[in-house]
């Protein structure tokens, strides 16, 4: 036990003396950090002052490593969780991570496919395509003659990262105070949801599951295509795929010398991911232009299905609902179908929160044609929905980043690239398939289905719920919206309740000793016992404090 916890010390000191660095010390001085790991030196006077704070979180996080720039990488997708300032910041990030030695990658797709390589390869090739923090590719080709690439994960990268999670959680909970001044109210959740995230892209089979289900999907789509996984010679740490020759989507020159219209291109690519989005829900959510490749017949493919976003019929409806809003300056349609997407989500003043969605809409068209686009959207829709702690699906978020990526291309390759006039079409399709009369025929089916599954179980239950009320097993809890409130006002019925006991036992008792005969030895002055006197006395200036509470509280409570 003792070496655990000295273990755990110790990973949370990096990060203390990380944080002192940058000029943190308040953080740990107003945690539980504090009480493990002396701050040491302070940073010189000084040399963080030209930083901002958030700047000083961004520079943090990058010393720190992979694990945590990729955890701040998912958060910037995330407006609901963090300020828009630590957002801009973390959109710095770039995952840069120099690749590991070609033997060691062989080795592992040796031990991983448990055969020789030259059992399933021709040909390995030394030089890396690409690397990043959970592994690296090389191109290769089978033994049966296919061209592919190899996916390889870097070695001990699950232990590397399951440490780094642990210090990180450990981190969080010593400073879940701090983090909830600056405005994150959940970071333990956050942790949570980061950990099911690295964790999925950990396991290699969950991008082959990704790419064979687009695969199915998009079977009979004649411009867009997506690369065969090979599943015999794929494991969780280490991928095969068909190999795709092209160019990158915004390699002007070479498309022009394939005879293709960039702008064309660009029209193409941006169909690909709105069908994605408002047709089959299930959508490529990392679109940069390395992960978009386009062949010399012009066809889109996608590569790069680690990051994947899916949306239901209803987040479908929702957010095309509110893009359509936004086209049609309708702050009103919009402001509800934000409502829709963020279930679960209470708006406390209605009014005011349609008043910063015409704000955010005047915004908008205010700009001119060229600043009037997806990021500056969605920089002022992250800052409403950080206002009013919405809890709108991370995939809608997905979305908008992806969009702006897109038109960021499209605005390279089409001189009059306007990605809301491109939705609109989609949108008000998916909004007019909403009330055709299929639509409508399922969800009547559904709800008379639901209807009849609750007639059918009612019985059972409510002799269910009859039996416990009889043995005396049901059990009902309260759940106080103001417990202060409350204690104050069980505390005031209680004292008068009190003194009302007193008043009416006084009263009892000086009664009844009235009619004891005392003879001489008891004075009775007015013809009444002193004893019965003196209570009464008492019951009398009793009732009058009751008086007065009752008088003074009624006001308070009227106004409650």
């Amino acid at each position: 036990m003792r070496f655990v916890k000295t273990k755990k010390i110790a990973r949370v000191g990096k990060i203390v003396q990380t944080l002192v660095k940058y000029g943190f010390t308040d953080v740990i001085d107003s945690t539980a950090l504090g009480k493990l790991v002396a701050t040491g030196k302070e940073p010189s006077e000084g040399s963080m002052a030209s930083y901002s704070k958030w700047e000083r979180i961004r520079m943090v996080v990058e010393e720190l490593g992979p694990t945590f720039i990729k955890l701040a990488q998912l958060l910037s997708n995330r407006p609901d969780v963090l300020p828009a300032e630590l957002i801009t910041e973390f959109e710095k990030l770039q995952d840069k991570v120099p690749p590991f030695d070609v033997e060691v990658a062989k080795k592992m797709v040796e031990e991983e496919l448990n055969k020789p390589l030259e059992e399933v390869f021709s040909y390995f090739d030394h030089q890396t395509l690409g690397s990043a923090s959970i592994g690296q590719v090389h191109r290769a080709r089978l033994k049966t003659g296919e061209n592919v690439v190899v996916k390889v994960q870097r070695p001990n990268i699950i232990n590397r990262v399951r440490t780094d999670l642990a210090l990180l959680r450990d981190f969080v909970k010593m400073s879940e105070n701090y983090f909830k001044r600056l405005g994150i109210l959940n970071p333990l959740e956050v942790v949570e949801t980061f950990r099911e995230a690295i964790e999925s892209e950990l396991d290699y089979s969950n991008e082959l599951g990704n790419m064979e289900q687009f695969r199915k999907i998009y079977r009979s789509y004649h411009s867009f295509y997506i690369p065969k996984p090979y599943s015999q010679y794929s494991t969780k740490k280490v991928l095969v795929i068909e190999f795709i020759s092209g160019c990158k989507i915004t390699d002007i020159p070479q498309l022009e010398a394939w005879g293709l219209v960039p702008e064309k291109v660009a029209e193409n690519g941006i169909d690909v991911y709105l069908t994605q989005i408002f047709q089959t829900g299930i959508f490529h959510a990392d679109p940069h232009p390395g992960n978009i490749i386009i062949r010399p017949n012009g066809v889109v493919v996608l590569i790069d299905f680690g990051m994947v976003g899916r949306l239901t019929q209803d987040h479908k409806v929702g957010f095309a609902g509110m893009l359509i809003g936004l086209a049609q300056q309708n702050a009103h349609a919009m402001a509800t179908n934000i409502q829709k997407l963020a279930i679960g989500s209470e708006i406390v003043d209605l009014q005011l929160f349609q008043q910063d969605i015409q704000e955010l809409i005047d915004y908008y068209f205010a700009l001119p044609d060229e600043d009037s686009t997806i990021s500056a959207f969605s920089g002022r829709f992250q800052q409403v929905i950080y206002k009013y702690k919405l809890s709108v699906p991370g995939s809608v978020f997905l979305i908008l980043r992806a969009l702006a990526i897109l038109e960021g291309i499209g605005t390279v390759l089409h001189p009059n690239f306007q990605t809301l006039e491109f939705i609109k079409p989609y949108g008000t399709k998916l909004l007019a398939e909403q009330f055709s009369f299929k639509n409508i025929r399922t969800s009547a089916q559904t709800s008379f289905s639901q209807l009849l599954s609750l007639l059918y179980v009612f019985p059972t239950e409510a002799r269910y719920i009859l039996k416990q009320l009889r043995s005396g097993k049901i059990h009902i809890n309260y759940d106080i919206q103001n417990p202060q409130l409350f204690l104050n006002k069980a505390d005031s019925i209680t004292n008068r309740l009190v003194l009302t006991l007193l008043i009416c036992a006084l009263m009892l008792s000086s009664s009844i000793v009235m009619t004891v005969n005392f003879g001489k030895k008891m004075p009775a002055p007015y013809g009444m016992p002193l004893v019965s006197l003196i209570g009464f006395g008492l019951a009398t200036l009793l009732s009058m404090v009751l008086w007065r509470m009752v008088r003074k509280r009624k006001p308070k409570e009227e106004e409650l």
